[in-house]
C-alpha cells in the first residue's frame, strides 16, 4: 500500500494498472515487479490529473470550448487547443498534490543518492496501447529535468499536452469521450549509458520467432536507433541460448552526454575509449548472457514477442531495461522465414520490389528498365536517368550523404547504401524485396502479406489525417522550413507537405531528364530554343504549383565528367583528374567556352518570371569561389534582363571555404546564402563525402567544430547586412542538437528532403520553444 495518495513507485504498479498510471507506467512497473533492473522512478497518477482538473474547474472550461469546436476546421481546432493548454499551464497545482510530488522527488533523490537528480518526465495516457486505440506518441516527453520547480512545471506541461490539436482530433474522430482519457506522468532517472542497444525477442530480419537479435554499441542508444553507427549484432537460438551468429562491426562514433549535462555530443570511439575499442566486441559475455535472460523473461511475462531498449549505466555499471513494447508485425503463427540476401545502411526510406539489375559500369546502364532494382558499387550523376526508373537502389559503397543516398531521397525511391557483397550475393534477374527502412534486401516477394497486414494494423490503431490537415496542424516556426526538390514532376506528390518554399531545386534534373543534350552542343547546332523551352517547362511546373511560396532555382552545377555524359558532351568537355574541385559552378559560367550556355539558363529564368508572371522564382548560383567571378556572373545576368533588386533576388551556395573567409564581402553582393553543408564539410575537413571509411571514422560530420565555426561566420555576416541565410542538407533533421545550434545562431531557413520536412518542422519548433523558455528564465 502506497503512503502517497497521488504517487505510485514503480514497484507498486503492474501491467493491470493502465487506468491508474497509463501504458508506460504500467509497463515499467510490470518489469520492476519481474525483478528486472529498470531505471528507478515514480508515477504521478491519473488520479492526480483528474484532481488537478477538478480543483481548477478546468472541466467546465473544457466542456464550453469543446461545444464550440468544429473538429474539421483547423483554425477552430488550433484555437481550442491553444486556449486549453494555456489554461492548464497557467493554473496552480493543489497544495497537497504539489507537496506529494516534492516529497516523492526528494525521496527519489535519496534513493539514487544524488542532489536534484536529472530525470525524464514522460506522459503516459491511460488509454495508451489499448487494443482498439493508440494514444502513444501523442503527448510530450521532457528530458534532463532537474530540481523541484522544473519538475512541477514539466509535469503540468505533460498534462497540457493531452489537449494538443492532434490529440483532440484523434479522440473526436475515434469517438472517445475526452473525459475518459486521463494522463499519468512518469518521472524516471536519466540513464547515462556507457553501452546501449536494442533487443528483439524474434529475429526482425528473417521473421524467425525461434531466434532473438541483440544490437549493441558504445554510448547512448541514439547512435544505434538513428543508424549513425553499425552496431555489433548477435543472433541467438532462444531454445538453447546458443549464439548462432556474431557480427562485430567497426563502431567509430558514439553519443555521450554533453559537458554541461544537458543534451548530447558525438565523439570518436578511438579518441574516447582508445583505438582497440573500435573493432573490439563491446559487450562482455556476462552482459550478453544477462540480456538474453532478460529478453526471454520479458517475452514470457507478456506472452508476446518484444522490442526492448536497454542501456548499461556508466555511473553504476547497472544494466537497465529502458522500455519494452510488443512487436505487432511478426505473428507467432507465421512460420515463413524470410531469406536475407544483403544488409546495409538505410539511406532513403521505403519498400521496393523488382528484378535485380546489376550495373558494374556505365556500359550496361541502358539495360535498366522500369521497376528494376539497381545494384551497383556506387552511383554517379550519369546514372540518374536510370535511377528514376527503379523500384529501389542498392549500392555496395557509400554513407548517408553519398550521391546514391541524396538523389534517391530527392527522387523518393528506396535506397540502401554500404551493402557489402550485394553484387556478388544477388543474381541478375532475381526478384527481390528491398526494405530500406531496415536496410535489408530479401529474396522474392514474400513481404506482400506481412506489409499489408502491418498497414491494416496501423490503420486500425492510428487515425490517418489528410496531408492538407496535417499541414495546417503543423507547428508554426519562426525559422522557415524549406524543401529540396529533385525532378519537377515530383511537386504534385509533395506540394501538400508543411513547407514554406523550395530551398533547392537543381536544374540538373531538367538537363538529364528533359533535355539530355549538352548546352554548347545545342548552341553549335542552332537548337538553343529546345534548352530554354524545357527549362521553362520544368521551372514553371514547380513555381506555379507552390505560388506564391518561394522557389529557389539553383542553376546547373554539373562537373566535367557529368557534362561529358550528355549528348555532344565529349566534343566540348575537357577530361579532368579531379572534377569535384574542377571547372564547375560560376567559374564555368564566366568562361568563354561556356558563357552562352549560362545565358540560356538566364533566358529561361527571365521567361518564367516575366511571361508567366511567376516572380516567386529566386536564382541561386553554385560553387562560388571569389567575389570577382560573382560580379562577372551578375554582369552577364543583367545583360540577359536579370537585374538584382527588390523584384529579383539572387542567392549563392556557400560551400567553398573561400566564401567563409570573405563572408562579409559576399554578403554585400547577394540577397542570401544557402549553406551547402555536404560540400562545405567535405572541403573543410578534407574528407570525401563518398568515402565509407572516412564516414565511419566520423570525419564527415556537419557537427565538427570547424564546420560549425564556418557556419556561424556565414550566419553572422548575413545578419550584419540584413541578408537571408539558409542551409540545405540532412544535418538538421538527423541531429536535433545541430538544428538547435543553427536556430540559436539565427539561421533564417532550413531546407531538407521531402521525407523529413514534417519531422524537421517539429524539431525546430521544439528548439524554438526551448530557446524562448530559456530567455524567459534569464
Amino acid at each position: 500500500m502506497s503512503k502517497y495518495r497521488y504517487i505510485r513507485k514503480f514497484n507498486e504498479v503492474g501491467k493491470d494498472d493502465i487506468g491508474l498510471v497509463g501504458g508506460k507506467g504500467a509497463n515499467l512497473g510490470e518489469m520492476t515487479q519481474m525483478g528486472l533492473d529498470v531505471p528507478p522512478g515514480f508515477c504521478v497518477t491519473s488520479t492526480a490529473y483528474n484532481y488537478f482538473i477538478e480543483y481548477t474547474n478546468l472541466d467546465e472550461t473544457v466542456k464550453v470550448l469543446l461545444e464550440r469546436l468544429d473538429v474539421d476546421n483547423p483554425d477552430s481546432l488550433t484555437q481550442v487547443s491553444e486556449k486549453l493548454q494555456a489554461k492548464l499551464n497557467e493554473s496552480k497545482i493543489p497544495e497537497d498534490l504539489e507537496a506529494e510530488i516534492r516529497a516523492a522527488y526528494n525521496e527519489f533523490s535519496k534513493d539514487v543518492n544524488l542532489n536534484n537528480p536529472q530525470v525524464a518526465v514522460r506522459s503516459s495516457a491511460t488509454a495508451e496501447d489499448l487494443p482498439d486505440a493508440s494514444f502513444a506518441g501523442q503527448q510530450d516527453t521532457y528530458l534532463h529535468i532537474a530540481g523541484e520547480e522544473e519538475l512541477l512545471k514539466h509535469i503540468r506541461m505533460c498534462w497540457a499536452s493531452l489537449w494538443t490539436a492532434r490529440a483532440i482530433y484523434y479522440r473526436e474522430k475515434q469517438k472517445f469521450d475526452h473525459f475518459d482519457v486521463a494522463l499519468s506522468v512518469v518521472v524516471q532517472k536519466m540513464v547515462n549509458s556507457e553501452k546501449s542497444g536494442v533487443m528483439f525477442t524474434a529475429n526482425p530480419i528473417s521473421q524467425n520467432i525461434d531466434e532473438m537479435m541483440i544490437n549493441a554499441s558504445y554510448g547512448l542508444g541514439e547512435a544505434v536507433v538513428s543508424g549513425m553507427v553499425t552496431p555489433d549484432e548477435y543472433i541467438i537460438n532462444k531454445n538453447t541460448k546458443e549464439i548462432i551468429e556474431t557480427t562485430i562491426s567497426e563502431k567509430n562514433v558514439m553519443v555521450i552526454k554533453a559537458d554541461d549535462g544537458i543534451g548530447t555530443r558525438i565523439v570518436n570511439v578511438a579518441d574516447f575509449l582508445g583505438n582497440g575499442a573500435v573493432e573490439n566486441e563491446c559487450l562482455s559475455t556476462n552482459e550478453l548472457n544477462k540480456l538474453i535472460d532478460y529478453g526471454l523473461k520479458i517475452e514470457k511475462s507478456y506472452n508476446s514477442i518484444q522490442d526492448i531498449e536497454w542501456g548499461i549505466d556508466e555511473d553504476t555499471n547497472d544494466l537497465y531495461i529502458l522500455q519494452s513494447r510488443p512487436i505487432t508485425t511478426i505473428k507467432p503463427d507465421e512460420k515463413e522465414e524470410l531469406i536475407v540476401l544483403a544488409k546495409g545502411l538505410a539511406a532513403s526510406p521505403g519498400l521496393g520490389r523488382g528484378k535485380v539489375r546489376i550495373v558494374e559500369d556505365l556500359n550496361n546502364i541502358n539495360q535498366v528498365k522500369d521497376g528494376d532494382v539497381l545494384i551497383t558499387g556506387m552511383t554517379n550523376p550519369d546514372m540518374v536517368p536510370a535511377m528514376r526508373k527503379c523500384a529501389a537502389v542498392v549500392t555496395e559503397e557509400g554513407g548517408r550523404t553519398c550521391h546514391a543516398a541524396i538523389v534517391s531521397r530527392e527522387l523518393g525511391i528506396p535506397c540502401i547504401v554500404g551493402a557489402k557483397n550485394a553484387m556478388k550475393n544477388l543474381k541478375e534477374g532475381q526478384f527481390v524485396t528491398v526494405d530500406s527502412t531496415r536496410g535489408v534486401v530479401y529474396d522474392g516477394n514474400v513481404l506482400n502479406k506481412k506489409v499489408e497486414d502491418h498497414k491494416k494494423e496501423e490503420g486500425s490503431a492510428n487515425l490517418v489525417m489528410t496531408q492538407e490537415l496535417k499541414t495546417l496542424l503543423a507547428p508554426v516556426t519562426a525559422t522557415k522550413i524549406y524543401m529540396n526538390l529533385g525532378q519537377p514532376d515530383l511537386i504534385d506528390k509533395h506540394k501538400h507537405l508543411p513547407f514554406d518554399g523550395i530551398g533547392l531545386m537543381r536544374t540538373e534534373f531538367i538537363f538529364t531528364n528533359m533535355i539530355g543534350v549538352h548546352p554548347m552542343y545545342l548552341v553549335k547546332t542552332g537548337q538553343t530554343d529546345l534548352m530554354v523551352d524545357k527549362l521553362v517547362e520544368g521551372i514553371y511546373q514547380v513555381a506555379s504549383a507552390i505560388y506564391p511560396k518561394q522557389l529557389t532555382v539553383r542553376l546547373s552545377d554539373f562537373r566535367t565528367n557529368e557534362y561529358r555524359g550528355l549528348k555532344g558532351g565529349e566534343e566540348v568537355e575537357p577530361i579532368e583528374q579531379n572534377p569535384m574541385i574542377g571547372w564547375r559552378g560560376v567559374s564555368r559560367y564566366i568562361s568563354p567556352e561556356y558563357e552562352q550556355g549560362f545565358r540560356l539558363e538566364c533566358q529561361a529564368i527571365k521567361k518564367v518570371r516575366e511571361e508567366h508572371g511567376l516572380k516567386n522564382v529566386v536564382v541561386m548560383l553554385p560553387f562560388v569561389r571569389t567575389p570577382e567571378e560573382l560580379i562577372h556572373a551578375k554582369k552577364i545576368m543583367a545583360e540577359e534582363g536579370l537585374v538584382q533588386g527588390v523584384d529579383f533576388k539572387l542567392w549563392i551556395m556557400a560551400e567553398v571555404p573561400s566564401v567563409v573567409m570573405q563572408a562579409e564581402e559576399f554578403a554585400q553582393l547577394v540577397d542570401g546564402f544557402s549553406i551547402g553543408s555536404n560540400d562545405l564539410t567535405q572541403l573543410i575537413m578534407g574528407s570525401d563525402r563518398d568515402s565509407e571509411k572516412l564516414n565511419n571514422m566520423g570525419y564527415f560530420d556537419e557537427r565538427n567544430e570547424a564546420v560549425k565555426r564556418a557556419v556561424k561566420i556565414l550566419i553572422n555576416a548575413a545578419k550584419k547586412y540584413g541578408k537571408t541565410c539558409s542551409i540545405c542538407g540532412q544535418g538538421p533533421s538527423q541531429y536535433p542538437e545541430f538544428a538547435e545550434f543553427l536556430v540559436e545562431n539565427g539561421i533564417t531557413s532550413i531546407s531538407v528532403n521531402p521525407d523529413t520536412v514534417e519531422y524537421t518542422r517539429r524539431v525546430v519548433a521544439q528548439v524554438e520553444q526551448k530557446l524562448i523558455l530559456n530567455s524567459i528564465k534569464k
